[in-house]
């Protein structure tokens, strides 16, 4: 079911008396990217995905956006729809939604995934790329960059196994508004480091790689979980950036274990 909540596309499935899972979506992705995990997991928990704002169906507004406002966003879906301490499940920027969501306050979470992403901030280096992408987008339009930034996110395997796939995937990201592109691009820039928060996490905590990940390698994500006390640390086979759409199967096998064990 298809609900707008202070502005944001947000969508449910499952039994709202089952515990809550919130899927947060990667940049240039929506909702839909976490298709297989609600269909997956909509029998026995209510499942709850959204399109952050700048995104999908979502609001765009003037582009200024900032992690921080990611996260009130996130706090004011799961207040709306009176979620119960759900378990937040967020990748690559979805991951840095989810880590400022529970540095504000964890004790509102009973769980958390963090898929292919990282706790640090950009560095001056991975700054200035993204500066450059904005400007880029600015002279040549959202197509290029797109098709470019999805590309990159993907395994060998699946960009040659899977062209199709993939092309739909660039198709759907250049329906984007460009300025929701760009928004989304400064607020990762907003974004502070979490990395020594990481300690402070009491609830569990999944942390998933994809193997053949070149923006957030398995090794470095290792370093991460290693920093969760007690969190579990899962390689996705075969999987780049975006394992859930990658691998789909390991993926919902690990989730489903992982939140065998939570109450």
């Amino acid at each position: 079911m298809k609900t707008i909540i202070n502005t944001q596309a947000v969508y449910t499935a499952g039994n709202p008396k089952n515990i809550p899972v919130v899927f947060i979506h990667g940049f240039l992705f929506d909702h839909t990217m976490w298709k297989n995990q609600v269909n997956a997991l909509s029998e026995n928990y209510y499942c709850v995905s959204y399109d952050i704002r700048g995104f999908g169906e979502s609001y765009v507004g003037d582009g200024q956006y900032t992690l921080e406002a990611y996260a009130s966003d996130l706090f004011s879906i799961i207040t709306e729809l009176n979620l119960i301490r759900p378990v937040l499940c967020g990748l690559s920027l979805g991951g840095y939604i989810a880590l400022r969501t529970l540095e504000r306050d964890q004790s509102r979470f009973r769980g958390a995934v963090l898929c292919n992403t990282k706790s640090e901030a950009d560095s001056g280096k991975d700054k200035l790329l993204r500066y450059s992408k904005i400007d880029e987008i600015n002279l040549k339009g959202l197509e290029k960059f797109t098709g470019e930034f999805i590309k990159s996110c993907f395994s060998e395997k699946t960009l040659g196994e899977k062209e199709n796939f993939v092309s739909s995937l660039i198709e759907n990201g250049c329906k984007n508004n460009p300025r929701g592109v760009k928004g989304g691009l400064f607020a990762i820039l907003s974004r502070t480091d979490t990395t020594d928060f990481l300690p402070q996490i009491k609830i569990p905590a999944l942390v998933i790689a994809g193997e053949k990940d070149k923006k957030t390698p398995a090794a470095e994500m290792k370093k991460m979980a290693e920093k969760i006390p007690d969190s579990k640390f899962t390689i996705i086979k075969n999987a780049g950036h975006i394992s859930p759409l990658e691998n789909s199967e390991e993926v919902n096998a690990a989730l489903i274990a992982f939140l065998k064990g939570i109450k």
